[in-house]
């Protein structure tokens, strides 16, 4: 089933991304196209009532997620004419069940991609004056980010940028050892990975104000303080262009960036956490990116959460990722800025996407998502269940020193009383199991944190067990 005509389809494809074109997505024309090419599509929007030829709009298109669509049929059903055929490779997350889930994409699906990672080294790093060292800190394997992120980044030197990529994972010696032997020879280093990694290995190594060091991060939601101390630890002028966080999902690669732009904003939002709140609905601060609707298209789904629609190797029409967050318009932001002061400077004219992150109860640790469902199974072991009711907590917490930990307060049942041996027993079973059930986990956190810190409270504790109170499993 040799396929002739794909070598001139890559080609064509990548000789225009390197030539600065890309093609433009039309949400409606993609959904059209998927509902002839698509089976599982086709049978989806057959489930749901929907006739294809009386879709007028995106909004008479049904959302898909995970349950109603990938998790109801096989991975080649959801690819173009039922085949794997036109994807050249895969990448896996984690489920909440632990078991993995399969992402293929080729190598035409990494231009978008690849995109987001050139606003980033161009704009905010003067990738194309200076010679830099892109250190791949991501794990590597069938993990999505470490091997998305040096394709992509190979994608821009095959471009012109005067980028070297080197790929140690997330292994900190490898990591401090290349650094030491190739930094000296570049104007820049670039470490991308998870921002409590990343922190890990600034805090092992020294002389990073001599690399001129920027860092690209991904996966989890930090604090502007948290910025400050890392560009402070790194000798970085500027945080604004000196830093970078990815949003992206397994399921469409990188879906918006930071920008210069977006951080001085969200920086100016950071000190005036009542603004904040008019502008993203919450006291909490989200991370603040841009996107291109032309590689992208994002909506708000009316509950505080968001779909996108997105070309690759399962494509993806009003996929529902259920991250909490909004949409503001590039005019929009800019007018609220200069109404309150604050001129944020220039910028790539493109829409906002704010994301707090998953709402389905879980927490980021390391770039990894930590289900409920992981823990639950731990606690439910006996004799531990003996004395615990089985609620829990699950935050990520961060001591004087901005080290990250995952933290889990744990009810005790009527009666049972806290002690040493029992927390310590509940640390361990909660640990086993999420490196039993969860691939994320086990490969992205390292050995030294995968110890969660264990707090036991009395039965109905008012402050994380109130009585009558629908329970939340995590928090911020």
């Amino acid at each position: 089933m040799f396929d002739g005509g794909r070598a001139e389809r890559v080609t064509t494809g990548m000789r225009e991304f390197y030539r600065g074109a890309a093609p433009a997505l039309d949400p409606l024309g993609l959904f059209r196209e998927l509902a002839g090419t698509v089976p599982a599509y086709r049978d989806f929007l057959a489930s749901q009532g929907v006739s294809p030829d009386e879709v007028r709009s995106l909004a008479d298109v049904p959302l898909m997620t995970k349950a109603n669509y990938h998790e109801r049929y096989p991975l080649p059903a959801r690819c173009r004419n039922g085949s794997l055929a036109g994807c050249d490779m895969v990448a896996v997350s984690s489920g909440s069940s632990g078991r993995p889930t399969v992402w293929p994409r080729s190598v035409l699906d990494e231009r978008a991609v690849a995109a987001r990672f050139e606003q980033v080294f161009a704009d905010g790093f003067g990738a194309a004056g200076r010679s830099t060292l892109a250190v791949v800190c991501f794990a590597l394997g069938s993990w999505v980010g470490g091997m998305y992120t040096a394709a992509c980044a190979r994608h821009l030197a095959a471009k012109g940028y005067p980028i070297t990529v080197v790929t140690p994972g997330n292994n900190v010696d490898e990591i401090l050892r290349v650094v030491a032997e190739l930094s000296p020879l570049f104007d820049q280093t670039v470490l991308l990975g998870y921002p409590p990694f990343i922190k890990n290995v600034i805090d092992a190594g020294a002389g990073w104000p001599s690399r001129a060091t920027k860092v690209v991060l991904a996966g989890e939601v930090f604090s502007e303080q948290w910025r400050d101390l890392i560009a402070a630890r790194t000798g970085m002028p500027d945080p604004a262009t000196g830093t970078a966080s990815l949003y992206g999902t397994a399921d469409a690669g990188v879906l918006g960036n930071e920008t210069p732009l977006s951080i001085r904003i969200r920086r100016f939002l950071a000190d005036r956490p009542a603004l904040a709140t008019e502008v993203f609905g919450d006291a909490r601060l989200p991370t603040l990116v841009q996107y291109d609707p032309a590689s992208r298209w994002f909506e708000e789904t009316g509950d505080g959460t968001l779909a996108f629609t997105g070309d690759g190797g399962v494509p993806l029409v009003r996929y529902h990722i259920a991250d909490e967050g909004g949409l503001v318009a590039y005019p929009d932001m800019l007018a609220l800025c200069r109404k309150h002061g604050f001129d944020p400077g220039p910028g790539p004219e493109l829409p906002f996407v704010y994301v707090f992150g998953r709402s389905l109860f879980t927490v980021s640790f390391f770039g990894a998502n930590i289900y409920p469902e992981n823990v639950t199974v731990g606690l439910e072991r006996p004799p531990l269940s003996d004395q615990l009711t089985g609620k829990f907590v699950i935050r990520v917490v961060e001591d004087a020193d901005a080290e990250r930990r995952l933290a889990v307060t744990v009810e005790l049942a009527p009666g049972a009383a806290p002690s040493g041996t029992l927390t310590d027993a509940v640390a361990e079973a909660i640990r086993a199991e999420l490196l039993r059930l969860n691939s994320e986990f086990a490969h992205y956190v390292p050995p030294a944190y995968q110890l969660p810190k264990v707090e036991l409270r009395p039965a109905g504790d008012p402050d994380y067990f109130p009585p009558g109170v629908k329970h939340r499993y995590s928090r911020p």
